[in-house]
């Protein structure tokens, strides 16, 4: 093998994405993405060593692509975390065999399944004081409304991803919005102040 392959690792993972996005992860293989980037398989295996490690290098990278997309701008603790439901929301329908790479079927090693690990992580826990603060409910409430919220969204959009369910994105967002509010109004916030927020919430557009 060429000690120092011309094409460089970042641009190999680029088209991994670039075919697990369009043809699904079932379809990439070290051939197939050697014949994408028109080369031999020689670089790709220099990189990657064979297809278990160019899985694991590809999970890192599609999971930070997606993140990069879930990143909230919002500075309200709401916001934000409607702001990032709104996202894993487009990325179900606009690119379902990443969804599934990385939520779903358990391909990438990052399929969801540890609640728990979501809403302890350091953002979460930040954003669990934050919305106790702003609907002056406890913190256990507002974990508990976060932790619904993911639940109830997590489920609508494997149904999309997968096919069983046929709903436009707005009619999703849509769903998702009044299982929020009922959520929250579990939990006693104060729900006119939620809706004020909501109005500019969830709002993926028609597709």
């Amino acid at each position: 093998m060429p000690s120092n392959p011309k094409i460089p690792k970042d641009m190999i993972l680029k088209a991994a994405l670039d075919m697990l996005i369009r043809d699904g992860y079932a379809a990439l293989n070290i051939k197939a993405l050697a014949k994408e980037l028109d080369c031999s398989t020689q670089p790709i295996s220099w990189h990657f060593g064979n297809m278990d490690g160019l899985r694991r290098e590809l999970a890192d990278y599609a999971l930070s692509y997606a993140n990069e997309k879930m990143h909230p701008s919002a500075k309200s603790g709401f916001e934000a975390f409607t702001e990032v439901g709104a996202a894993y929301i487009n990325i179900a329908f606009d690119e379902p065999n990443l969804f599934r790479f990385l939520y779903m079927d358990g391909s990438s090693g990052y399929c969801l399944g540890g609640l728990d690990a979501l809403i302890s992580a350091t953002d979460n826990t930040a954003l669990i004081t934050k919305v106790s603060e702003e609907f002056t409910i406890s913190e256990e409430n507002a974990c508990r409304y976060i932790q619904n919220s993911i639940i109830y969204t997590h489920g609508i959009v494997s149904l999309i991803a997968s096919g069983v369910m046929k709903s436009t994105k707005t009619q999703v967002m849509e769903m998702v919005n009044r299982a929020g509010y009922a959520f929250l109004s579990q939990e006693s916030a104060d729900l006119q102040s939620t809706k004020s927020l909501g109005n500019r919430l969830l709002s993926g557009g028609e597709k």
